[in-house]
């Protein structure tokens, strides 16, 4: 150990009193500081502005568009290969390495003393970073410190491992230059290597393992995983290993074809024990992160528990679906199944495959581009343009003995099966996040392990449609594929009912919207007997049904008022009006409270306003509410585009605060019967949730995702929040931020500098 300590001295003592060493040190000094100061000064302006800060701690550091960690690691890419370069290629251009070979001195203690001087190179590197977390713990409020050293940890390995790597290249070759330009080929080669061979299955673990892309990305957000710390481990011990063969080889002459076999063999051995370190069984995590935000929430995690035997999870991809073609082809598997590393974490016997087919589907683009073809010649073509197999891909007819899809229209979509046969679905949303979140893969788990609500849409009496796909339809709202908030794709069921007979006893809730007229005494016998056993409502009305509306609103003690609510507002039709959340709703659904946060409300086109006149015995609660003022019922006007509405307080037009959006509840039996009233039936329509609000943020789907919520009792959509991060303050102002910025990107730089210049005099001056 003295003679690897002596040798790891000498090598620093070389470093330290070279240009490059200090260069590199004053350098990276800038760069960290101008990527800290940056993050840390926007944020700041952003508090000094009045904007509320989330995250600081991540923000700072770990955030991938500007954040210190991941700025960091493409830096380390350019700089070990100039520090590495010299290592043992100056040992064989100067000769000293025979004087090594003479001495009793053996080979694993020169390439170990060489590799501790750039472990400690490294750490000296690492101190640098270890200043700024120091200032941030000082600064920023309740600060998030195991997630900055777990990603200094991973900083610090990747720049083991690159130095692991420039040993290696630098024993090669007596050309320092060719060392560092070899260096930089390997670090490439390792960085790209991921996406290498990916569409040959068992090739695909192995390349994705080697690749060292990505792999401190886990440190940096605060999860220590065992497979990345075994990948550094591994990949540390294989190229201080080749090196020591390399030089073994130089020293005893060894036949290439023994040395090369060496280098295969270890290499082989590490592919080997990389690939067992991969397996899912195999593999442990730890979250150091003060909300665990990289760790499923635990109402997940309780699904994934009741999960027993077996599940796949089988992906279908369809070639003619261009939109998502390259969501999980063969060449992106590995990257797919990242994907689902959070459930594969709770559940590593979860088996993920993928089935390729070519059918019928809308894509107007593909047929114009080949107007003739068939859909195999399709295929063959789109194959092509892409680079895929395809040889690979299954045609209509044999798809459809394994499955039918066609219900999901041939697109992406991905299926969930368990051993006992139970079975749902993962879809592709329309919109910018595309894949589902752990909401909806949640929900979806949850099917398989508890009846959830089922949802049954009353028609019969003009009723809007839960499956047309008109603008005041509500397809969207109840079983649109690819609307992410449908109840649908958060756990529900829904169904059709008529109110002939008695509502099936598997409806939890059932939908009553814009009734055009009013039921038959049976039928109305046979709602009030769901209401008396305590089903649970959602009652949507509109101001021209009030006359049938109010026979149904007056059951649970309200009624529409007259005319339709109206505000004189510059950017919006006078009848459309915005409903803000109330306080109250908070104790609904934490969607509410999350509305009133961000300032954001539902649009309620041509709503009237909801009152009480009679107490039925439920507990009431005001969810929306209008503005407070500026807001009255219209009884004159009806045409909102051309006219300008007026407000007539002699004609009974009242300016005050609506109630547009109710919740009533109460107890019957051993359950909570929830109802909730709207005065308007287009808050949740599909023409609705498409509208822009120039003032405002719209979130009408809330109403569903919450209302559903606590209709469910909280069963679905699953919650999956997470305590409010405190680090959400910064204890400094805009005039010290310009001095911290001069501070760390001049002052500290300069200092480093100075001390490597005295050395260097110092040293010249012996």
């Amino acid at each position: 150990m003295k003679t690897i300590y002596k040798i790891a001295k000498t090598e620093l003592q070389t470093l330290f009193y070279s240009p490059v060493a200090w260069l590199v040190i004053v350098i990276f000094t800038f760069q960290t500081a101008m990527t800290f100061t940056n993050m840390f000064g926007g944020l700041v302006r952003n508090q000094a502005l009045g904007y509320e800060l989330v995250s600081v701690t991540s923000n700072v550091f770990s955030n991938p568009w500007g954040g210190v960690f991941p700025a960091i690691q493409g830096y380390l890419f350019l700089y070990i290969p100039l520090l590495t370069m010299g290592l043992m290629s100056r040992e064989f251009g100067s000769g000293s390495i025979r004087l090594l070979y003479s001495s009793p001195v053996t080979n694993v203690q020169i390439i170990l003393g060489k590799f501790l001087s750039m472990m400690i190179y490294g750490l000296v590197l690492v101190g640098i970073m270890l200043i700024f977390t120091l200032f941030g713990a000082f600064t920023i409020k309740d600060f998030d410190l195991p997630l900055v050293l777990t990603g200094l940890l991973g900083v610090y390995l990747l720049i083991c491992a690159y130095a692991a790597v420039g040993l290696f290249m630098s024993s090669l070759t007596s050309y320092q230059v060719v060392a560092a330009m070899l260096t930089l080929a390997m670090l490439g080669a390792l960085n790209y290597v991921k996406d290498m061979w990916q569409d040959i299955e068992f090739i695909r673990d192995i390349t994705y393992w080697l690749s060292i892309s990505g792999r401190a990305g886990e440190f940096v957000i605060g999860l220590i995983c065992s497979e990345d710390l075994l990948y550094f481990v591994i990949v540390i011990v294989l190229f201080l290993t080749l090196a020591i063969i390399r030089l073994q080889a130089c020293r005893q002459k060894s036949p290439w074809f023994l040395t090369l076999g060496r280098y295969v063999g270890v290499v082989l051995l590490a592919c080997f024990l990389g690939y067992l370190s991969s397996r899912p069984k195999l593999m442990g995590y730890y979250d150091v992160t003060a909300t665990k935000m990289n760790t499923l929430t635990p109402n997940s995690q309780d699904v994934i528990s009741r999960l027993e035997g077996g599940l796949t999870i089988t992906s279908y991809l369809n070639a003619l679906d261009e939109q998502d073609i390259w969501t999980a082809s063969p060449s992106r598997v590995k990257t797919d199944q990242v994907r689902f590393k959070q459930y594969v974490r709770f559940k590593p016997d979860i088996k993920l495959k993928y089935v390729y087919y070519y059918d019928t589907t809308s894509n107007p683009m593909l047929d114009r581009r080949f107007p003739n073809a068939t859909l195999r010649e399709k295929m063959v073509e789109v194959c092509k343009i892409y680079g895929l197999d395809s040889n690979k891909f299954m045609g209509p007819e044999e798809i459809r003995k394994i499955i039918d899809l066609s219900g999901e229209n041939n697109t992406f979509v991905r299926q969930i099966v368990r051993d006992n046969g139970e079975k749902a679905w993962l879809r592709i949303y329309n919109d910018m996040q595309r894949f589902p979140s752990e909401k909806e893969i949640s929900a979806a788990f949850k099917r398989m392990v508890m009846d959830l609500p089922k949802v049954g849409f009353v028609e019969g009496h003009g009723e809007r449609s839960y499956s047309g796909g008109k603008d005041r339809d509500y397809s969207a709202f109840a079983n649109d594929k690819g609307f992410r908030y449908a109840l649908e794709n958060q756990g529900f069921d829904v169904a059709k009912v008529t109110m002939d007979q008695q509502v099936p006893e598997d409806i939890n809730i059932i939908v009553i919207s814009d009734m055009r007229e009013w039921f038959t005494p049976k039928q109305e016998a046979n709602l009030q007997q769901y209401i008396d056993r305590g089903g649970n409502l959602f009652i949507l009305g509109e101001p021209k049904r009030r006359d049938v509306m109010n026979n149904l609103f007056a059951k649970f003690g309200y009624e529409m008022t007259t005319g339709v609510l109206v505000k004189r507002d510059t950017n919006l039709q006078a009848d459309v009006i915005l409903s803000y959340p109330t306080k109250e709703a908070d104790s609904i659904a934490y969607d509410f409270g999350t509305m009133r946060n961000r300032r954001m409300v539902i649009t309620t086109p041509s709503t009237a306003g909801l009152e009480q006149i009679a107490d039925k015995g439920y507990t009431v609660t005001n969810m929306f509410t209008t503005d407070t003022i500026g807001v009255w019922n219209e009884l004159e006007t009806t045409d909102f585009i051309d006219d300008t509405v007026c407000l007539n307080p002699a004609i009974g037009e009242v300016e005050k605060i609506y109630n547009t959006v109710v919740a009533l509840s109460r107890k019957v039996g051993n359950k909570e019967q929830k109802i909730i009233l709207t005065g308007d039936a287009d808050c949740i329509s599909n023409g609705e949730f498409g509208r822009r609000v120039p003032t405002a943020r719209a979130s009408n789907f809330s109403l569903i995702t919450g209302g559903f919520f606590w209709m469910s009792d909280n069963e679905v959509p699953i919650d999956v929040r997470r305590p409010a991060l405190p680090d959400n303050k910064v204890y400094v102002e805009k005039t010290g931020s310009k001095v911290i910025k001069w501070s760390f990107m001049i002052v500290l730089p300069l200092l480093l500098a100075g001390i490597g210049i005295f050395l260097w005099i110092r040293r010249k001056g012996r």
